[in-house]
């Protein structure tokens, strides 16, 4: 798993929490327990009625046990997305 995020490092990342949550910055280093550092993050807050709300966070640490998934952004692609005119339901907490 190192080897891949050592791949990530600086580069804008997507990560889903086990909680549901979707935070997007970029990666500035992690821990062997998948503690991760984020800078210039956000969150995107999706709902069915009000489109994505995008909250800042800045720098940010997740804790490894909440990290559900880690995925490299095309940031090109991810800046002509509309997510205000995005319409759907948040991810649910994953089951234990």
């Amino acid at each position: 798993m190192a080897q891949v995020l050592d791949s990530y490092i600086n580069k804008s990342v997507n990560i889903v929490t086990a909680d549901g949550r979707i935070i997007i910055g970029t990666l500035r280093g992690f821990d062997q327990a998948i503690n991760i550092i984020l800078d210039d993050s956000h969150e995107r807050v999706f709902s069915s009625t009000d489109g994505v709300e995008q909250v800042l966070l800045g720098l940010y640490i997740i804790r490894g046990d909440n990290v559900a998934l880690i995925g490299e952004i095309d940031e090109e692609l991810d800046k002509n997305i509309d997510f205000p005119g995005i319409r759907a339901d948040p991810l649910p907490p994953s089951k234990t």
